[in-house]
């Protein structure tokens, strides 16, 4: 032990305390492995306390105890169609090949989950649990298994190597002073992503470097700069998105949220429309919210208004968070008037314009078919039962989704495809699995897969 209170060397160091890094940490020490979790904020957790608790699994015993008809070849089919099919091979393998036994693992411990419908998604496939519950709790399964091995203010700052390239620590510094942990197996990158660095925002993705950040506040691309200060390739930098459906909390003043933290709801998956601040609609409402960011920059101000009815408001649900646009009423997130008109003027729209937008959808909603945008009307309502609401969002960068090239074995890759022998990586700050798009719901599915599945390989002392 360091004169800094810090372990001198352990079997596996986990570079950041998200679900991803919660994941891998106790993985290796179930296994019988010693750990060191670098977590560089006060409090751990990352963007992944901050999500909305679903993560996509297939042919679990929830959906066959439900009668859902699914199983890891359709989800993988589903994965490479929202990617446009520029995904990552071994990454994608990665997840598919591991999902079972993460999903199993997860309820041997003890989680319990509820199926919920899921955007862009026929089948009830996304696992939920309450918001920010799975870190803490697995973090106090690793407490129990080693009561140190959590390090909160600790930043790692660069990898060490020894002479045949293998990593073989990690130079980390607390409280003002500089210290390495050796790793006698290798170490586990969880950082995150870059949401919040500007450097590489405007590095790889300018066009969304002023969007909201809603990310976890470590999100600032340490382990995408460590790994590829030593040749790792990266992946999906070129597809980085926004996601709509952000909250603004002073429309129509559109500024940002007063505690930095704007939500994320979705009350188009139960039939909202969207309109634009001229009270038109201008996009097909059942695409992805990764999708429908590109579409709403466009608009001015780079707003969209989600407009529903009381029917609509009567399928909010309490969990995941993002469907529950209810408690959007509490915090003033979502605004609500007796008639589409006064809605209107409560958002400083033409009302005019608002109701003939409403009205003509209504009419394609009883003909079955939307001429304007190409939305599956299936199963929807017309919007024609007051009261009104309407949510006023914009693009929030809630993760980038894009970072460093790996296996399947989850080991990081040169640029020549070659692995770092030593080093691996998890979670957001992985690149290759989302390709050009993203699948709700597989953000928190692979923190979790991803980081047992790296620690499972590096605790068989295989690399």
């Amino acid at each position: 032990m360091s004169a800094s209170g810090m372990p001198d060397g352990v079997d596996v160091v986990v570079v950041g305390a998200g679900l991803a890094g919660a994941a891998a940490a106790v993985t290796a020490a179930e296994a019988g492995c010693t750990v060191a979790v670098l977590e560089k904020c006060a409090s751990p957790g990352g963007s992944s306390v901050l999500s909305g608790g679903g993560m996509i699994l297939a042919g679990t015993p929830l959906q066959e105890r439900e009668g859902v008809d699914d199983d890891p070849e359709q989800l993988r089919a589903d994965i490479l169609a929202a990617g446009q099919g520029r995904n990552d091979p071994e990454a994608v393998e990665a997840y598919i090949a591991n999902q079972a036994e993460a999903a199993r693992w997860l309820e041997e411990c003890g989680v319990e989950w509820t199926l919920v419908s899921n955007p862009g998604d026929a089948r009830r496939r996304l696992h939920s649990t309450t918001r920010g519950y799975l870190v803490p709790f697995l973090l106090d399964r690793l407490r129990h298994l080693q009561p140190d091995a959590v390090r909160t203010e600790t930043a790692a700052r660069r990898l060490h190597t020894d002479p045949s390239g293998r990593v073989v620590g990690v130079e980390v510094e607390r409280a003002g002073s500089r210290h390495t942990v050796t790793a006698r197996r290798g170490v586990v990158l969880a950082s995150g992503g870059f949401g919040r660095d500007a450097e590489l925002l405007e590095t790889f993705a300018p066009s969304w470097a002023g969007a909201v950040p809603m990310s976890g506040p470590g999100s600032t691309g340490d382990g995408l700069r460590m790994a590829w200060a030593l040749g790792a390739g990266l992946r999906d930098m070129a597809w980085v998105s926004a996601s709509f459906g952000a909250s603004l909390a002073h429309y129509p003043d559109v500024s940002p949220h007063p505690d930095d933290r704007p939500r994320l709801l979705y009350p188009t998956m139960a039939g909202a429309i969207v309109v634009n601040r001229e009270g038109r609609r201008f996009v097909d409402e059942s695409w992805n919210y990764k999708r429908v960011s590109e579409v709403c920059r466009n608009q001015p101000d780079g707003v969209g208004i989600m407009v529903f009815d009381q029917k609509v408001m009567d399928r909010s649900v309490v969990e995941p968070q993002p469907l529950n646009w209810r408690s959007g009423l509490d915090d003033g997130t979502v605004r609500a008037a007796d008639t589409v008109e006064d809605l209107a003027k409560l958002l400083d729209v033409v009302p005019e314009v608002l109701v003939s937008t409403v009205d003509d959808y209504n009419r394609h909603v009883a003909d079955g078919s939307d001429p304007d945008f190409g939305r599956p009307l299936s199963g929807l309502a017309p919007l024609d039962t007051g009261p009104y609401y309407a949510f006023p969002c914009g693009n929030g960068l809630t993760t980038t989704y894009c970072g460093i090239r790996v296996d399947a074995r989850l080991r990081v890759l040169t640029v020549f495809g070659e692995p770092i022998e030593g080093l691996y990586a998890a979670g957001e700050v992985v690149g290759g699995f989302h390709g050009a798009g993203y699948l709700s719901g597989t953000a928190l599915g692979k923190a979790l897969i991803f980081g047992r599945t790296a620690a499972r390989d590096l605790a068989r002392g295989v690399s």
